[in-house]
């Protein structure tokens, strides 16, 4: 379907569809209205739980065809889906919409989705049989309930600290203790003012506060504990590695005004974590807190602390995106290899942009691989796994040297993030190109070749 994506809709392949398969072309116009809707549902939903925008016009695309509406025209963008059908050249098209007004990180779900997509498009399910198993898709609850996220999230800041501490002594596991407690409180009081309805921006400058309170007050009572793990720790269980990734993903793929409303809303969730976390940097630096930004990395490679901290840390990340318990092996596994390729690649001198951007690579290569292997959306492989490679320490360091009126090293900081963040982003991307350049279509005969991409000079 990403072949006919990029293919127009005057010169793409007429079909040839079975006897079995049910005409709709033929049919009246509520017919045809009520595949569409199934179609703009689907969509929906897919678009919601954070996948990128080429893969839901591709699946909306299948799921038209699939059901007897060849000559669609589907489109997305960040919160508006439409699809367009055009009966023939003599009659006006039929166009449908929808809007995307909620999202949320189901990951159990989206795989169902993708689950009711394969056996629409290999033609086991009709259309009033779809609609059924849609509507129990929507009233299926989250596999993991509310407590259980909660101690996910406390448990991977305090990972985190394992991670970036590189220390497995008394102190640090105090340490661990108190980015778990913070994290917790960050994540009970987000949820608290969610339920008043105070956007998400504020909910993440509430969540990023206990975590920071945590840490100057460490340093201000004169603790031995270090107080910038503590932070980074929490900073970890906070950024939108999720909406990130497929902000660029849809950048690349040519979908700039959905690439840029979801960087728009990166950017907005990266400053409420930010003011949240400076504010209580600076009230701590005025009361002459002491924090120390070589505390927070390693000093030297401890693999056999640091390889099972990044594993509880993917494992924490994919519970907290509602994966489904068959994934979460094969997600955490990933993880550590991700996290080794960065290791070793460190410890041979290539720089950590290099580095990042090779194990994100390896991370979207056997992701892709995972998720064709079962027929499914890619994310659940992918994204849990890049939690272990966020730059949150690094964006500490930017927010501590702002406090500490030194704007150049700051600055550098911040950019050294962003850098970071897009080796991640266009890392996984590549991975999953390199998937799809060499492997065979699922399904497709031996003449059907990846479609070609638009191409520009930049004029």
């Amino acid at each position: 379907m990403r072949t006919l994506l990029r293919t127009p809709m005057s010169e793409r392949p007429a079909f040839e569809r079975t006897e079995s398969e049910e005409r709709v072309t033929e049919a009246t116009g509520p017919k045809i209205a009520r595949v569409l809707d199934l179609t703009l549902r689907i969509g929906e939903l897919l678009l919601a739980s954070g996948e990128a925008a080429e893969d839901v016009e591709a699946a909306m695309l299948g799921v038209s065809h699939a059901l007897g509406l060849d000559r669609c025209e589907p489109q997305v963008t960040f919160t508006l889906i439409a699809i367009t059908y055009q009966p023939s050249l003599v009659e006006p098209p039929i166009t449908s919409t929808r809007v995307v007004r909620r999202r949320g990180s189901d990951y159990t779900r989206l795989a169902s989705v993708y689950r009711l997509v394969a056996d629409i498009t290999s033609e086991k399910v009709g259309v009033e049989e779809a609609y059924g198993r849609l509507a129990e898709i929507r009233r299926n609850r989250h596999p993991y309930p509310t407590w259980v996220l909660s101690l996910a999230t406390g448990a991977l800041a305090g990972a985190a600290t394992m991670l970036v501490g590189g220390k497995a002594d008394a102190q640090a596991w105090l340490v661990l203790l108190c980015a778990f407690v913070a994290s917790v409180i960050g994540d009970r009081l987000a949820w608290l003012i969610s339920t008043r309805g105070l956007p998400e921006f504020y909910q993440f400058v509430v969540a990023a506060t206990p975590a920071a309170g945590l840490g100057v007050g460490l340093t201000l009572i004169g603790s031995d504990l270090r107080g910038s793990v503590v932070i980074t720790g929490g900073l970890y269980a906070l950024l939108p590695g999720r909406a990130l990734v497929a902000a660029v993903a849809d950048g690349l793929t040519g979908f700039y005004i959905t690439a840029a409303a979801r960087l728009l809303e990166v950017l907005y969730l990266v400053v409420g974590i930010v003011l949240g976390v400076t504010l209580v940097l600076y009230i701590g630096v005025n009361f002459g807190a002491s924090l120390h930004p070589e505390q927070t990395f390693a000093q030297q490679s401890a693999p056999l602390i640091q390889l099972p901290a990044s594993l509880a840390l993917t494992l924490c990340f994919a519970i907290l995106l509602q994966t489904s318990r068959q994934v979460l092996p094969v997600v955490t596994l990933l993880g550590g290899v991700g996290w080794t390729t960065f290791a070793v690649l460190r410890q041979a001198g290539i720089s950590a942009i290099v580095a990042t951007a090779v194990a994100a690579t390896l991370i979207g290569l056997f992701g892709q691989l995972a998720s064709r292997y079962r027929y499914a959306s890619s994310l659940p492989y992918v994204t849990a796994a890049l939690g272990s490679l966020l730059p949150g320490s690094v964006i500490y360091l930017g927010l501590l040297s702002f406090t500490q009126n030194e704007p150049i090293p700051g600055l550098l900081s911040v950019i050294r993030a962003a850098a970071l963040a897009l080796a991640l982003a266009v890392g996984v991307n590549l991975g999953g190109e390199l998937a799809r350049l060499f492997l065979k279509i699922p399904g497709s005969g031996p003449k059907q070749t990846r479609g070609a991409a638009k191409r520009t000079r930049g004029f």
